[in-house]
């Protein structure tokens, strides 16, 4: 039997613009970026997360306004439906969208748009990706933490089987569009919390980024408009870079420097059933790997201290409750566990480890600072100094 490899070139460019005020019928950008390859019927249709639009009530008609006024493109419409963490619970939302889709007549032709926070960004983006095996998607994030993080990445999904994204598709969105109009209209809560991941993204790439971060901290938290900006820009800049230049967009591979304090994250979601927001957890676990590091004498205390006090000026947790919660005889929250005897006394939070080594296909690694901006692979993590990290945490607020 003979075989040959073919090496596959994907020449396919990650465009991320920056503007303000995106449908306004003044701006060009989107229409400038759409290409309709010389046919007068491209179709475009607007999905809109119900969250954004409740909150800026004349957005849709704005949208409406805007795609009927493209030459060379055909409107289909604006679609609202439920955003957040509930949408991605289930089919529901992603079986509505490719109900529309099919309706619509939306083809390989057409385009997407996505207009949300990262939860519905994840949904719609996995039903674009699917529906005739990929449909030109335009993802508009209206939330700094999908503004500065994962409306720039290639990830979509749902969560299933108790686990988060545990069904999904990588693929390049067309363009990615941050609209810092947006970014303002948020709760203030959340427009703080996002910046988390941009904390995170410079502990990992950019020393300097976080320094620049640490001087202006005072000013982030008060959610100064024109740092706030920088912040977000620099972070979806540097998240864009390591997708499309760190070698393995698709994470065929076991290194993901991006998930830094992720592994536990998505456990604390999950066993707060999403009562502590996707941001607040990664916060967490962001402080839990850094005193782990810190005490297995990887990191400088003052670094510790120093990454610590910047998460603390933001406002946000270093440690919650459920990070006590432990394992009892013969019991398994959230799944069938065969080994739980074996478990008894032990932290769920640790159950994340596992999951986390199961989400990367192989060997467990996971990424420790040796110093911001510099991180080493370790591929286990002792529990007793996790304990002791964990109880540093509660100890510290």
């Amino acid at each position: 039997m003979n075989g040959q490899d073919f090496q596959i070139k994907l020449n396919t460019p990650h465009r991320v613009r920056f503007t303000r005020g995106a449908f306004e019928l003044s701006n060009t950008l989107l229409g400038d970026l759409l290409e309709n390859n010389g046919q007068a019927n491209t179709k475009v249709i607007a999905f809109i997360d119900q969250g954004v639009a409740a909150a800026l009530p004349h957005l849709e008609a704005e949208i409406s306004a805007y795609l009927e006024a493209m030459e060379g493109f055909v409107s289909c419409g604006t679609v609202v439906q439920e955003g957040g963490e509930v949408c991605k619970r289930d089919m529901t939302t992603l079986q509505k969208a490719w109900d529309i889709i099919e309706e619509k007549g939306i083809d390989r032709h057409s385009y997407i748009l996505c207009i949300g926070g990262g939860a519905y960004l994840d949904v719609i983006g996995m039903a674009a990706a699917t529906a005739h095996r990929g449909i030109r998607l335009v993802r508009l994030p209206t939330t700094t933490l999908s503004q500065d993080d994962s409306g720039v990445g290639v990830k979509n999904g749902i969560n299933a089987y108790g686990k988060k994204n545990f069904l999904g598709t990588f693929a390049i969105p067309y363009a990615v569009v941050n609209d810092f109009n947006f970014l303002h209209q948020q709760p203030v809560e959340e427009r703080r919390a996002g910046l988390i991941e941009a904390v995170k993204v410079a502990l990992v790439r950019d020393g300097d980024f976080f320094c620049w971060i640490e001087q202006n901290a005072g000013l982030l938290a008060e959610l100064d408009r024109d740092v706030l900006e920088q912040a977000v820009e620099r972070s979806a800049i540097l998240h864009a870079e390591h997708i499309t230049y760190g070698g393995d967009p698709f994470e065929t591979g076991n290194n993901r420097p991006l998930d830094y304090g992720h592994w536990s994250a998505h456990k604390i979601e999950q066993l707060t059933d999403f009562a502590v927001s996707h941001a607040e957890a990664v916060a967490i676990g962001v402080a839990i790997d850094t005193v782990y590091a810190w005490k297995s004498g990887l990191l400088d205390r003052e670094d510790a201290h120093r990454i610590l006090h910047v998460i603390t000026t933001l406002q946000l947790p270093l440690w919650h409750p459920c990070l006590e919660m432990v394992y009892s005889e013969g019991t398994c929250p959230g799944d069938t566990c065969p080994t739980a005897h074996s478990d008894v006394g032990r932290r769920v939070l640790y159950r994340g480890l596992e999951e986390f080594r199961e989400h990367l296909g192989g060997e467990l690694t996971l990424l420790l600072l040796k110093g911001i901006g510099v991180g080493e692979n370790v591929h286990e993590m002792d529990e007793s100094r996790l304990d002791e990290s964990i109880s540093l945490l509660k100890a510290w607020t």
